[in-house]
């Protein structure tokens, strides 16, 4: 009898684990991303708008902006110099990323001529300090619209942080508040989320990344799975 309950609670307990392992690879399995819209339309020119900046760096917008369109040209698209749609939108009275991306997709795809736009968002983008320690993070979030019919066709999201190439320091204290105060006194001096703005830019929109953006018309991979 006792021999009999340890084996069931055995077999218990090990279909409990089973169930658990099946779960956790259920939960950090990625999803492919739904692509049907984006193949349908095809999207030849792409218009990258200035990025909404929630972040509180001022930089935030310019800094991913002046890098979100070399991933996507080559990916195989053609895309709007950023400084003719810049001084576009300036001589038509425009300097706010908010009121730019308020605007009716009609009339963008009017002036620009352009098949889908580019809508980013600035999420973090800058450094912070602790004690012994400073962290470069930069978050973009990303979607593409097609300017003719309006619809959805991808969005996705990334992060770059100088955190990803930070080794274990072995120093002891005074080192490591070294490493830091020079950390801070470079991230001063120069904009330190430059860099990782086109780290994350690149993940963002780059092709051929796992439910990244399609390859473009004209990228030698255009149509392959």
């Amino acid at each position: 009898m006792t021999k009999t309950l340890f084996k069931l609670r055995r077999t218990g307990a090990l279909a409990l684990l089973c169930a658990a392992m099946l779960l956790g690879g259920c939960a950090t399995q990625r999803q492919p991303y739904d692509y049907t819209a984006f193949k349908q339309a095809k999207p030849a020119s792409l218009l990258v708008l200035p990025p909404l900046n929630q972040s509180p760096e001022v930089k935030g917008g310019i800094g991913v902006w002046s890098q979100a369109t070399l991933p996507l040209a080559e990916a195989g698209y053609y895309v709007m110099p950023v400084s003719l749609v810049e001084e576009t939108f300036r001589e038509n009275g425009l300097t706010t990323a908010a009121d730019i991306h308020a605007l009716d997709r009609a009339k963008l795809r009017e002036v620009f001529g352009a098949d889908a736009a580019v809508y980013l968002t600035v999420q973090q983008y800058g450094t912070s300090y602790a004690v012994v320690s400073s962290n470069t993070v930069v978050a973009v979030e990303g979607r593409i619209v097609d300017l003719r019919s309006g619809e959805l066709l991808w969005q996705g999201k990334a992060t770059a942080s100088s955190a990803e190439q930070q080794q274990s320091n072995q120093a002891g204290l005074v080192g490591l508040l070294v490493q830091a105060v020079v950390s801070q006194i470079i991230a001063s001096s120069t904009d330190a989320g430059y860099r990782y703005a086109g780290i994350a830019s690149n993940r963002l929109l780059s092709g051929g990344v796992f439910n990244g953006v399609l390859y473009g018309p004209r990228s030698p991979n255009y149509g392959k799975p």
